[in-house]
């Protein structure tokens, strides 16, 4: 198979820190079809040699499993090219197009993947001229890197843009928590065994909990991210893609349509907010100097690009319901924050306690932490009698799924991962723009509430897990979830 890959921001963060990294990995485990090109595009003036040089310098920033030796990236860089253009102008799209031209063999690539790795604000004008210069034929497929869009309507005025000019098929919006192993094996958890689906509703969960921590502060971007924050980082996106496929009905096939149809059907039927739910579901905070990993770290008002008044949210914790059969009254918990205690991705289902409780002491209910990052896998907890004696209480006991030394030799990057499924045209692990659109729908009550709200983020000290009245919203509802003899992650709740 044959392929060109077209990255739109060849010198951008993303392409050097991520997509280029992510290409290097799929060469090295000999995934990356032989008889690929890779193009990156830039306004700098640069020849091949000059953009291969200055990646290799880039390249030697990665943690030292995945840095190439300099033979092996002397033999990846004979795939990587670079042009100059301007995006705006037509007559550097006529270049591009004598570029793609330019195979020895006859017809060109099998496929031709445009990756718009830019601001969003320049995809409906990249959209625009490649299809003027008739670069979106059948065999072209453009990915479209997230935010995509600052609101509803900014994200229906990308999508209809991209639709004039490309099919649904052909535009792939990239969500890339979609290609975490742990993400996939969700569906596989799900709907590759029996023992869980009979479980999987009201009757036998109490609550479920989604948490993405980061340890880390704003950085170099607080320009870009005192303009998006964290509802629109991470809710709008991660945090509902992941609470869609925990909540989803089992689709017909494993058709990417079908899936997706039941991903949507759980945006749409998630309960609305209004002007009150908000201020009792929703709670939004902003770090303050504190303490991280043992050192000291500013708070985000003395990050660098940070206006010193913002009111952008570092942290979200919300409380939301699906409105089904399945979901009816079960609470889902989402939470997401910068400057945590930890870098902490996971899920954890909580499932009701026994009906009738004939051992002694407090009952605590079974779980399933499902673990995205910094580790891969799966715990079930569960209790177990210690001792042999009459009496004796029940004791928690963990039966832990490693996934990375499980499959340590088949692992592979979310963003290798999906690279790889866009170069093939598989549609499953990319987000349709009707579920990205209701996504949106669902999240502006709650920008428009802020918007009007003159009081700003509830503040809270970096190094903690957010502002108190997050853990407080859940105790109002829900009992504490909280048991010996378990992961500190996974003993914090909302």
């Amino acid at each position: 198979m044959s392929f060109d890959l077209v990255l739109f921001g060849g010198t951008g963060d993303l392409t050097w820190r991520k997509l280029m990294p992510a290409l290097f990995q799929a060469w090295r485990h000999g995934k990356l079809p032989a008889d690929g090109r890779i193009l990156a595009v830039a306004r700098d003036e640069r020849d091949d040699a000059g953009y291969r040089d200055w990646l290799h310098e880039r390249l030697q920033a990665a943690e030292s499993a995945k840095r190439p030796s300099d033979e092996e990236y002397t033999r990846f860089a004979q795939r990587v090219h670079y042009l100059r253009m301007d995006l705006s102008q037509p007559a550097d799209y006529a270049q591009l197009k004598a570029w793609l031209g330019s195979r020895s063999t006859p017809g060109g690539a099998d496929t031709v993947v445009m990756y718009l790795a830019t601001s969003p604000h320049l995809f409906p004008v990249i959209c625009e001229q490649l299809g003027a210069s008739g670069l979106n034929g059948e065999r072209v497929r453009v990915v479209l890197e997230k935010p995509l869009g600052h609101d509803l309507a900014s994200a229906q005025a990308i999508n209809r843009a991209v639709g004039a000019v490309f099919t649904e098929r052909q535009a792939l919006r990239i969500d890339h928590y979609l290609g975490k192993p742990s993400v996939q094996n969700l569906m596989a958890l799900r709907f590759g065994n029996a023992l869980f689906e009979p479980l999987w509703r009201r009757e036998s969960i109490a609550h479920i909990q989604i948490t993405l921590a980061e340890s880390l502060g704003v950085g170099t971007r607080g320009d870009f991210y005192d303009r998006t924050g964290a509802l629109r980082d991470m809710v709008q996106n991660h945090a509902l893609q992941l609470l869609t496929m925990i909540a989803m009905e089992p689709p017909s096939s494993a058709d990417a349509d079908a899936i997706r149809d039941e991903k949507l059907k759980v945006l749409r039927a998630l309960k609305p907010f209004t002007r009150e739910s908000v201020g009792r579901d929703v709670v939004r905070g902003q770090y303050r100097a504190g303490m991280c990993g043992g050192h000291p770290v500013p708070g985000y008002l003395e990050e660098v690009k940070v206006p010193p008044d913002s009111h952008c949210e570092t942290f979200v914790a919300l409380r939301t319901e699906v409105e089904n059969w399945r979901w009816a009254g079960v609470p889902f918990y989402l939470r997401t924050g910068k400057r945590l205690t930890a870098r902490d991705a996971q899920i954890v289902v909580n499932f009701r306690p026994v009906p009738h409780q004939i051992f002694p002491g407090a009952s605590v209910p079974n779980r399933l932490v499902i673990k995205l990052q910094p580790e891969d896998g799966l715990e079930l907890q569960l209790l177990a009698q210690k001792g042999s004696g009459h009496g004796e209480q029940l004791t928690p006991v963990t039966l832990d799924l490693d996934f990375d030394k499980a499959f340590a030799t088949q692992r592979v990057g979310a963003y290798e991962r999906l690279l790889l499924e866009a170069i093939a045209g598989r549609l499953n692990l990319f987000v349709r723009s009707d579920e990205q659109e209701q996504a949106w729908r669902w999240v502006e009550p709650i920008l428009q509430h802020w918007a009007a709200d003159p009081v700003g983020p509830r503040p809270y000290n970096a190094g903690t897990w957010g502002p108190s009245a997050a853990s407080a919203m859940q105790s109002a509802g829900e009992p504490s979830t909280a048991t010996a003899g378990v992961t500190p992650s996974a003993n914090v709740v909302l």
